[in-house]
């Protein structure tokens, strides 16, 4: 993934903290989604990280499901905490997480990924704070993220408009890289549609989800550019005269500690049985 513009995302996620949670549609279906793979756990967990929390939503959810745990919402935006009311709040960056080892039997990641400089740290220092056994639990974006607005923007300019995201097999060599065992990985492809184009750029500045690819054009784009882009996106309309906007949603889940019976490493590949694959209905195996 290409290291984003650490300062201007971590500014745009100041200046949406106030209307992120009003405007969290896409947040909230892939917490929903995510809490979903939570039914098929057995584990019993006396403290959860939500890590990249937000304002909030996951934590509350969390605490909902697990009365008895401690959950500690983690976010690297202030203005985005000062909204929640999570009684456990921390400050700080997914890759250095403030937290002593074996901290937590649960990290729950909705869509933090995304926006880390280093994907691989966050793995590294996730699986440190994991008890043993402990589960990380998470979801990122794959590169068909976005693919019809860097389409209709390739007809514009040679800039990136889209930020580049790592691919499934990527991710879970990563996992494995960082020490979890079990990984099991599966992909989906979420799509919404767009009438009006202004109100896709809306959304997006809402969710501080604007380009900060750090080759990408500065300066403001123009209201001749911004005709083009239109003219370029109104030929990628369906029948419908609606735009699909395609999310490619990656999630995985992995363990601390040594591979269970049945589970064979080599080469930082794992194998085991398809048996061992509880995936929820959005899984491969249908």
């Amino acid at each position: 993934m290409e290291d984003l513009d650490q300062q201007q995302l971590h500014a745009a996620y100041e200046r949406s903290a106030a209307s992120f949670a009003a405007n969290d549609f896409l947040c909230a279906e892939t917490r929903l989604r995510l809490l979903e793979r939570l039914t098929l756990i057995t584990l019993e967990p006396s403290t959860i990280l939500d890590l990249g929390g937000g304002t909030g939503a996951g934590t509350r959810e969390l605490q909902t499901r697990y009365p008895q745990a401690a959950v500690v919402q983690l976010d690297w935006s202030p203005a985005m905490l000062r909204q929640s009311s999570a009684p456990l709040r921390v400050c700080a960056a997914a890759q250095q997480l403030p937290f002593a080892e074996a901290s937590f039997d649960i990290v729950f990641a909705n869509l933090t990924l995304p926006g880390c400089a280093v994907p691989e740290a966050v793995f590294a220092e996730a699986n440190r704070v994991l008890r043993n056994p402990g589960l990380l639990l998470f979801n990122t974006l794959g590169p068909d993220t976005l693919k019809q607005l860097g389409k209709a923007w390739a007809a514009v300019d040679r800039y990136p408009h889209v930020h580049e995201f790592a691919d499934m097999h990527n991710v879970g060599d990563a996992l494995v890289q960082a020490g979890f065992r079990e990984p099991v990985m599966d992909v989906e492809a979420v799509t919404v549609t767009y009438r009006d184009l202004a109100r896709l750029v809306s959304d997006l500045r809402t969710l501080a989800a604007t380009n900060r690819h750090p080759r990408r054009r500065r300066g403001l784009t123009t209201p001749r550019t911004w005709q083009r882009f239109l003219a370029a996106a109104d030929k990628l309309r369906d029948a419908d005269q609606q735009f699909a906007v395609s999310l490619e949603l990656i999630t995985g889940q992995a363990w601390t500690g040594p591979a269970s019976r049945g589970v064979q490493m080599a080469d930082g590949i794992a194998a085991f049985p398809v048996n061992r694959l509880r995936g929820g209905r959005r899984g491969f195996l249908q």
